[in-house]
């Protein structure tokens, strides 16, 4: 279900990369994901009361989550700024799910989450340790506003990570839980462009209406079944495996967007891909 929920997160991540304003993209997936989730609320049962302030906190961090990332990719490569967001994000949660929610991860756990944050973090190094298409320096594109900003997103991904961990356990309804999320996520995100962009709104949802629609059910989807997930293994096991996306996304990528694979994202694959198996099997 994991791994699924990787693929379904390189579609809608594929949708904003393809798209000619990624902040706006955002916006539609969210409204899509929003819709579908009003819809299918009437037919999910309730959630315990105790997990509503889990909803708050994670639909404050998910609003701050959306800009931040149209952010980095505005400021810097996707190649860059992604593997730095979702590599840095398990090891955190890996790092505090012990004194925060009580878990500790196994000594296999430990290595396959390893493993995988050192095979995302490489998919990077491309990017860091190479020439960028813009022929910017080492040096400048390690110090770049992008590597900052991705990093906060980290923090940021890390923070809702945890948050719904122990919401969508303490909900008793992870469906649910994550229906009203998404709902209202995309409130605040539509009112926002509808006041600042109200023509610009209208017309990418007249003509780009499929972005949000496909997107959208990615969307929920994706997390939806991360979710999930957490309500039957430790949080931080499933936080790691589910950066495997970047392993779908670097084969996207290659077929679908053109890009060149370089020997950094072919090793870290590699090294993902084991990472993926020690995790199983610990």
């Amino acid at each position: 279900m994991v791994l699924a929920a990787a693929v379904l997160h390189v579609l809608w991540n594929t949708l904003v990369k393809m798209s000619p304003e990624g902040y706006l993209a955002t916006v539609l997936i969210a409204g899509g994901g929003a819709l579908a989730c009003a819809v299918a609320l009437p037919f999910l049962p309730a959630i315990h009361g105790a997990a509503w302030i889990n909803v708050a906190g994670s639909v404050i961090a998910q609003t701050i989550y959306y800009p931040l990332v149209a952010a980095a990719y505005r400021a810097g490569d996707m190649s860059q700024t992604y593997p730095l967001m979702r590599g840095t994000a398990p090891l955190l949660v890996a790092i505090v799910s012990g004194p925060l929610i009580g878990e500790h991860l196994t000594a296999g756990e430990w290595l396959g989450v390893a493993l995988i944050c050192c095979g995302i973090w490489g998919i990077g190094a491309g990017g860091f340790f190479g020439r960028s298409r813009s022929g910017r320096s080492r040096r400048r594109v390690h110090l770049s506003r992008a590597t900052g900003l991705a990093l906060l997103n980290a923090v940021v991904i890390a923070s809702y990570t945890l948050i719904d961990g122990a919401g969508s356990r303490a909900s008793g309804a992870p469906a649910t839980y994550t229906a009203w999320i998404f709902l209202f996520t995309a409130l605040p995100m539509m009112g926002w462009t509808l006041l600042r962009r109200p023509a610009v709104l209208v017309a990418a949802v007249r003509t780009r209406w499929w972005v949000g629609a496909v997107g959208g059910l990615a969307n929920v989807g994706a997390y939806g079944l991360v979710l999930w997930a957490m309500t039957r293994a430790p949080v931080a096991a499933v936080a790691a495996l589910r950066e495997t996306s970047i392993l779908f996304a670097t084969v996207t990528a290659v077929l679908v967007l053109k890009e060149k694979a370089d020997r950094y994202r072919i090793g870290a694959a590699v090294v993902i891909a084991a990472g993926t198996m020690v995790l199983r099997l610990a």
